[in-house]
Parts: C-alpha cells; sequence; structure tokens
C-alpha cells in the first residue's frame, strides 16, 4: 500500500500499522539512463518535457500535472513544487497540497532540459501566465487514465513492459547520490522528510562503489601477476614483487 502511495494511485495508505512500517522488499532496479533518453525519443512530443522533469527534476506525476507556467522560471534554471494532483478511482480529479510539507520546494533543473522546456511552453502548456504546464490533447487536465495508454505503448517499445512512471524519478535520485549530495540535500530535492527512501540511494551508489573498488582491485592482481619479475645482478628471476 506504501508502493501504491509512492505511485500515487492512491492518496492515503488505509492500513497503516504502527511498528509495521519497514517493508523488507527489495527496491526496483534502476533503469539505464540511456534507457530514458530512448523513452524521451519515441514518447509524442506533448509528454517529452514530462519525462525529462520527471527524471531530472525528481518530480512525482502528481506534482507534474499540477504545475503551472508561474511555477517554473527557465531564466533561472528553477521550479516550484506547490501541488499534487490526485485521480480517485471515479475519475473526480482532486488538486491539493503536496503529500508532505518536505514535498513543497524548490528544485533546480539542468541547463540540458531548458531548451525542450521552453520549447514545450511555447507548443503545448495552456495559455496564460497561470496555465497548466501539462494538459491533454483536448486541453483538459492531465489525467492518469488517459497518459497511461501512451505510457504502455512506450515502454513496450523501449523493452520495459513493467515500468512504472515512478520508476524514471529513482534514475535521477540515484545520480545525485552519486554524484556526492548529501543525505539533506536528497530529502530535499526528493521532497521526503523520511531519511528514509535518501538512506537508499545513498547505500546504493556506496555498494556499487564497493563493486568498483573490487574491480580496481581485480585488475591490480592482473597486472602484478602480469608484469616481468625483476632479476638480480646475476641475471636470475628474483621471486619477490
Amino acid at each position: 500500500m506504501n508502493t501504491a502511495v509512492e505511485d500515487e494511485l492512491i492518496r492515503k495508505n488505509p492500513c497503516r500499522i504502527k511498528g509495521a512500517g519497514t517493508p523488507e522488499t527489495p527496491e526496483r532496479e534502476m533503469i539505464p539512463l540511456a534507457k530514458v533518453i530512448e523513452i524521451v525519443g519515441k514518447i509524442p512530443d506533448r509528454y517529452r518535457a514530462l519525462v525529462l522533469l520527471g527524471t531530472f527534476a525528481s518530480l512525482r506525476r502528481g506534482e507534474l500535472a499540477t504545475l503551472r507556467r508561474t511555477h517554473i522560471d527557465l531564466e533561472t534554471g528553477a521550479l516550484r513544487v506547490v501541488g499534487a494532483l490526485v485521480e480517485l478511482d471515479g475519475g473526480q480529479l482532486l488538486e491539493g497540497t503536496p503529500k508532505s510539507w518536505a514535498s513543497r520546494r524548490v528544485v533546480a533543473l539542468p541547463q540540458e532540459i531548458i531548451p525542450e522546456l521552453r520549447k514545450h511552453l511555447d507548443e503545448f502548456a495552456e495559455p496564460g501566465e497561470n496555465g497548466r504546464m501539462f494538459v491533454g490533447p483536448k486541453g483538459g487536465p492531465l489525467r492518469r487514465s488517459g497518459f497511461r495508454r501512451i505510457w504502455n505503448k512506450v515502454r513496450e517499445d523501449v523493452g520495459l513492459p513493467d515500468l512504472h512512471f515512478h520508476d524514471i524519478r529513482h534514475v535521477a535520485n540515484t545520480l545525485a547520490a552519486a554524484s556526492g549530495a548529501s543525505l539533506k540535500e536528497l530529502m530535499a530535492r526528493m521532497g521526503h522528510a523520511s531519511t528514509r527512501a535518501a538512506l537508499i540511494y545513498q547505500q546504493a551508489t556506496r555498494d556499487r562503489d564497493r563493486v568498483i573498488a573490487e574491480a580496481l582491485g581485480r585488475a591490480f592482481t592482473s597486472a602484478q601477476t602480469a608484469r616481468p619479475r625483476p632479476k638480480n645482478r646475476k641475471g636470475e628471476k628474483t621471486s619477490g614483487t
């Protein structure tokens, strides 16, 4: 149920039990950044910026659906998260505040995605200073049900049929942790009040760093083995290293 909340399938977890909030299931595997680029290349132009912000700004789908022109400043490369859209099972849309106080945040944007965001504002965003950043083809709010059909096709096309939209958020979170971001910096960027998720990303990068260190160690051993042993003054090979 916590995963359903994270994926914004439900607004709140009705099964909260004190002392039972630590899941034992492993984290979903992070997709390569190259796959995100492939998704951006295959998804309709109207949704390219949606994928880019979901990845490189670590925004949830509901946060993306409530973004307005006034919330994004392309000159400074910053974006304000102030709301979240929830679509109930009956199709009713509820626009409110993010899931926690920490979710209200300002996120710095990579300069490399600014041109694509500017193009999106010119071609697809709702007009007016307070116009929605993302709307459907007919100008209505971005609905989960409508976008799901497009997402399902794209994830099949890139060979990831089980990919959740929420999974692309993990890519930038992991890259941010790998860049050396502190626990507080990760929490601020992700919009989390709890350290749990941020620690997961830091642990993932530590595990990867250990793999790298082990690979370097094997390379060192291999180089030592392949290196000719030095000769002593009599021309005989020594046994030392």
